[in-house]
């Protein structure tokens, strides 16, 4: 990494999901930019697809123009820029020659967008994670400093809050992301490598992905698209043909380019967990995830008449976390390793086949219904042990801050 007197945070790698599946290969949070020069872009927009508008694919209302996006949304976009102070080491000949611990200034840039007249400001938690200041600037060039109301690295959110005039402030309208199919065309507005307020156009190129949060965790549902996002873009809007926004621009997957840069396959968290997120993080400051306590593998058909298990569809608990409410339900892992055409499985654990109702079909589905509920909410959760079909409840406990697994 490359250091000036401010640095830019390096960016951080992800790459795969909890429970050893690998999801996304080489993907890059995309909130980090390098230098401290800030280089203003015009930009030339173009309408949706070369129309003059995108009615037919809007449900519900006439599309806008992209020019007309730009000029709608672009000034509730932010930059944000956040100061983290670090520690040198006391040996660091270059940076620290006579050995005196001190202190280094680094800079990590992204983006964010206005939600409210209250001041409240979405970016990712990724941008501001270590973050002793933050500060955000305005379509009119105003910067002020934002206050952290809060954090979760479950989902790479943060919520911020500036003290500004509710005429200063253009919130942008959420749509809803339940209603985004593939296919359906969305622009991203962002700072990508200090550019402000650049606007990129491109299609929803997959939905339901799995995407691994700082902290390892999983994050589902998340928005795929081809609309380019780079190293800045992180923490601003993805938009509808409407200019509503369905999305937050969160990573980008490098596949085995070994480059930084955009390839066409980005990744955007989806509104409607941002809206649950930052009622959350507006109450308490933070986001309680309830947690089940097991680390599973989901098995097919196929793998069900290999190992002679009893369903055909349910999830192999291969560990138990210890003091976890699957533990003190007496849930039990497996023993025994095997590998079946090159993967590898623990049996002789249980195997989950439904919670609180629902058919567990894999292991996104029983994180679907866990998250349905609170901490201290119970779950009642059906299994085999061997061949006998059991029934059990448990206590859900807080996720711990990094996943334990």
């Amino acid at each position: 990494m490359r250091r000036d007197s401010l640095t830019m945070a390096a960016a951080l790698l992800v790459a795969g999901v909890a429970g050893g599946a690998v999801a996304i290969a080489a993907a890059t949070l995309a909130g980090i930019g390098e230098g401290t020069t800030t280089v203003r872009e015009l930009v030339r927009v173009q309408p949706f697809a070369g129309q003059n508008d995108v009615s037919s694919q809007t449900p519900g209302g006439a599309g806008l123009t992209l020019r007309d996006i730009y000029k709608q949304d672009a000034p509730g976009v932010v930059q944000v820029t956040s100061t983290t102070k670090v520690q040198l080491p006391q040996n660091d000949f270059f940076s620290n020659p006579f050995g005196i611990p001190g202190t280094d200034v680094q800079q990590a840039l992204g983006s964010g967008f206005v939600i409210d007249k209250a001041g409240y400001i979405v970016t990712n938690y990724h941008v501001v994670s270590d973050a002793q200041s933050v500060q955000v600037s305005f379509s009119n060039s105003d910067t002020m400093r934002a206050h952290i109301v809060g954090k979760d690295p479950f989902t790479d959110l943060a919520l911020l809050k500036v003290e500004a005039s509710s005429r200063a402030l253009k919130p942008l309208e959420l749509g809803n992301s339940d209603t985004v199919q593939v296919g359906d065309q969305v622009a991203a507005i962002g700072n990508p490598f200090g550019y402000d307020r650049s606007i990129t156009l491109g299609i929803v190129s997959a939905l339901q992905r799995s995407l691994t949060a700082p902290n390892g965790s999983p994050i589902d549902h998340v928005i795929q698209t081809d609309a380019a996002l780079n190293h800045g873009n992180s923490g601003g809007p993805l938009l509808n043909t409407r200019g509503q926004v369905v999305g937050v621009s969160s990573a980008i997957s490098t596949g085995d380019t070994g480059s930084e840069g955009n390839v066409g396959i980005g990744f955007a968290i989806p509104i409607n967990t941002v809206r649950d997120v930052v009622a959350e993080l507006k109450q308490h400051g933070r986001v309680d995830h309830p947690y089940l306590g097991v680390v599973g593998h989901p098995i097919s058909a196929t793998i069900a008449k290999v190992f002679n298990l009893p369903v055909q569809r349910g999830v192999l608990v291969e560990r138990v976390i210890s003091g976890s409410g699957a533990e003190q339900a007496g849930l039990r892992g497996g023993t025994d390793q095997v590998v079946y055409e090159g993967e590898s499985y623990l049996l002789g654990g249980d195997l989950i086949v439904k919670a609180a109702g629902i058919e567990v079909t894999s292991t996104e589905r029983l994180r679907e219904i866990v998250a349905e509920h609170k901490p201290g909410d119970t779950l009642r959760i059906e299994y085999y042990r061997g061949t006998e079909s059991r029934t059990t409840t448990i206590k859900l406990g807080r996720q711990p801050p990094t996943p334990q697994e």
